[in-house]
């Protein structure tokens, strides 16, 4: 599957770690891919077991090489369809040229650490010097996303010494945040998921 993978809440956070090895970066912009309000892209996975949330796509640096899609992030979210439990990340896709950056760690703007999960790393050539595409991401704690709904930081760093700082505007916060709610809200089995089980005959 080119998107993403997710199983149910106590999975979660071990098939982001698993899924990120495998994922090629969000499917945002997808042809067909259903839209809802502030521009979230919205897809099922696992037939429809987890719904997949990903916000706008936008530039943290300039296209490497002016090739679009390239040097941008995105908040991404995830669903269960059963229970309404949810987990975020913020997605990065990095491609330069130069030493390999080895991105390894991420903490937010209080300077807390933040898991950090890496997706992939490829060598595009070292033909006349070496250029690399590198995807990665920081997993997000609900209450931390909504605590920063006016802007979220996220400071990432590298084994090589590289930093690099995406500031997610407050709107892109909100909008992420609404999807979900909005995804949660058309639920019934999160809701039905809560009820208690029906008395012993």
């Amino acid at each position: 599957m080119g998107g993403f993978r997710f199983l149910a809440p106590v999975l979660l956070g071990a098939v982001l770690a698993g899924c990120g090895a495998t994922a090629s970066g969000p499917p945002a912009g997808a042809p067909g891919a259903p839209v809802s309000a502030g521009g979230v892209s919205r897809s099922t996975e696992q037939g429809g077991k987890f719904v997949a949330l990903v916000g706008p796509r936008l530039q943290h640096g300039e296209p490497y090489l002016g090739v679009p899609g390239t040097n941008v992030y995105a908040l991404r979210s995830w669903i269960d369809a059963r229970t309404g439990e949810a987990v975020h990340q913020l997605y990065v896709a990095d491609s330069y040229a130069g030493a390999e950056r080895n991105w390894d760690a991420a903490r937010d703007a209080e300077g807390q650490p933040l898991r950090f999960v890496e997706i992939s790393k490829n060598e595009i050539t070292c033909e006349r010097g070496c250029s690399y595409a590198d995807e990665f991401a920081a997993s997000l704690p609900e209450q931390r996303l909504r605590d920063r709904s006016g802007g979220l930081t996220v400071r990432f760093t590298g084994r090589s010494g590289a930093e690099k700082t995406i500031a997610v505007p407050g709107d892109l916060v909100q909008r992420q945040l609404a999807a979900v709610d909005e995804t949660r809200t058309a639920l019934p089995t999160a809701t039905a998921a809560a009820a208690p089980p029906p008395p012993r005959q």
